[in-house]
């Protein structure tokens, strides 16, 4: 048996070449059109001399590229290494060294640095630098290439590795995890046709005539997953945002009638905080999901109220493709629970000694299934110590209701101990997301001679609003226990945030 992800464009340009597949401004590409600017530079990869299971780093902002280069080097049988466009030259380097990538495939603003990291590379030595007139491709300082007719994908195996995701790297170095052909194939399918979908109806999930945003950075998996692949598994449309802008993106939703929505929680608040929101025809969006993080309650609330599009919250890593959990629409959603395991996914909670608790008792989040990646590349003692015994050990501290909902206390690195209590930066956040003048909120630990660790708060207001810190250990004093409510209490004008949105708070603890 063969499998090669690149098959999903080759299945919906068979279906669907006349569909829209790729919406840019004003630019657009059909399925036919997308394929034959994917063979062409696939076959151009192959003519430099790119063999099948070779890696090339993808470098790439948001952008009809990305798709293009993404799709070519599956179609040639190579492995695809996103890399956060945000990375510095070095930062670009290390991730071509530690998966041994032969060549890099860039935008043209980020050549020079590209051009570095090439220049200090070990294995690498090509770079193709990509740049775009309207809807047509071009390499720089190559020989030009035009679309074409030609073969599909290489064949590969299942278990062949498609995509290697750099970590975050919150500690220590980033480590590349392995995404089979199957792994990614599977998740895309499950968000595309089981996510969205209701028994006894027609017409749900993602399908021709949706139109997809690509808000969140493609380089991660969040976005990969659930807008790239999803829509070209269903025949549907990406309409790229290079990057996010509350205002641009309610512009796009509106131009472009995009159906379906993924997010950050930070990007959901921030969309209902656009001054006149309300004069955007939101009115063809059916789906919303939040991930990356824990959704604030109250924002859930607010938005969905707001938008009439209820927010479907799931949960996952770049280890599991990413999909693991999600709320269906044919099942109640509960707000604050990242759902139920997806189709053909097992999640348990387990104790330190990799034991199942009981419903309602909190442990390390724990998963199996086709979604879970093949291991870290060139890192056999990190694979093992998260794959044991047949389950990927997630880091996530969380529960599992008597219905079979999970939710998401913390991960285990944030847990704060005081004095000898466990608390839990989620809960606290919670509660300071309730409060009307906070913007932003994280809860960290910070070193405590009497307790060994204090409770902090760090938020952001926002725009008018003033709030005395005595005045923020006071609200929530009225609504924690006596060893949750943060004893100190620092405003920012703005908390640190990845590419993706989510609040660092290694950087605050920093």
């Amino acid at each position: 048996m063969t499998l090669n992800l690149g098959t999903i464009l080759e299945t919906s340009t068979r279906y669907f070449p006349e569909s829209p597949a790729l919406i840019h401004d004003d630019h657009r590409l059909n399925y036919q059109e997308t394929r034959a600017w994917v063979v062409a530079l696939a076959d151009h990869l192959k003519a430099n001399g790119l063999k099948p299971g070779q890696k090339v780093g993808l470098y790439m902002p948001n952008r009809m590229s990305f798709t293009i280069a993404y799709f070519s080097i599956l179609y040639a049988g190579g492995v695809v290494v996103p890399i956060s466009y945000l990375s510095v030259a070095r930062e670009v380097q290390y991730a071509l060294d530690d998966s041994e990538s032969v060549a890099l495939i860039t935008w043209t603003e980020f050549s020079e640095v590209s051009q570095q990291a090439v220049d200090n590379a070990e294995t690498c030595s090509q770079l193709y630098v990509m740049n775009e007139d309207g809807a047509q491709f071009i390499l720089e300082d190559e020989d030009s290439f035009s679309p074409t007719e030609g073969e599909g994908p290489i064949p590969t195996n299942p278990e062949d590795t498609a995509v290697i995701l750099y970590t975050s790297g919150t500690t220590g170095q980033p480590k590349g995890a392995e995404l089979t052909h199957f792994n990614l194939y599977s998740n895309a399918q499950v968000s595309c046709e089981k996510l969205f979908w209701q028994p006894g109806q027609t017409g749900d999930g993602i399908a021709p005539g949706d139109v997809c945003l690509a808000a969140l950075p493609l380089f991660h998996s969040y976005c990969q997953t659930c807008i790239q692949n999803t829509a070209i598994l269903g025949g549907a449309a990406i309409s790229y945002l290079e990057r996010f802008e509350p205002v641009r993106a309610l512009e796009i939703l509106e131009r472009d009638k995009v159906t379906f929505f993924a997010g950050v929680p930070t990007m959901y608040f921030t969309l209902l905080n656009v001054e006149d929101r309300e004069k955007y025809d939101l009115s063809n969006l059916k789906y919303c999901s939040s991930g990356g993080a824990a959704m604030p309650v109250e924002v859930m609330k607010a938005f969905d109220e707001a938008y009439g599009v209820s927010i479907l919250e799931g949960y996952g890593l770049s280890e599991t493709s990413p999909v693991a959990t999600f709320n269906v629409l044919f099942k109640p959603k509960k707000i604050g629970s990242i759902g139920l395991p997806i189709y053909g996914v097992s999640v348990k909670i387990f104790d330190e000694k990799d034991q199942e608790l009981p419903p309602n008792e909190v442990g390390e989040v724990v998963i199996q299934g086709p979604n879970v990646m093949k291991g870290y590349y060139n890192r056999p003692e990190a694979t093992k110590e998260a794959c044991r015994n047949g389950w990927f050990h997630t880091g996530d501290m969380g529960k599992m209701d008597e219905e079979g909902y999970f939710y998401i206390v913390d991960r285990k690195k944030d847990m704060i101990i005081r004095g000898g209590f466990n608390v839990y930066p989620r809960e606290v956040e919670e509660i300071l997301y309730g409060h009307p003048a906070i913007q932003e909120a994280a809860v960290i630990g910070i070193a405590s001679d009497q307790y060994g660790e204090e409770v902090k708060a760090c938020v952001a207001l926002k725009e008018g609003q003033s709030l005395e810190p005595d005045e923020l250990i006071e609200y929530t004093k009225e609504r924690l226990g006596a060893h949750k409510y943060p004893r100190v209490v620092e405003i920012f004008p703005e908390l640190p945030k990845g590419p993706t949105g989510k609040i660092l708070r290694k950087e605050l603890r920093d």
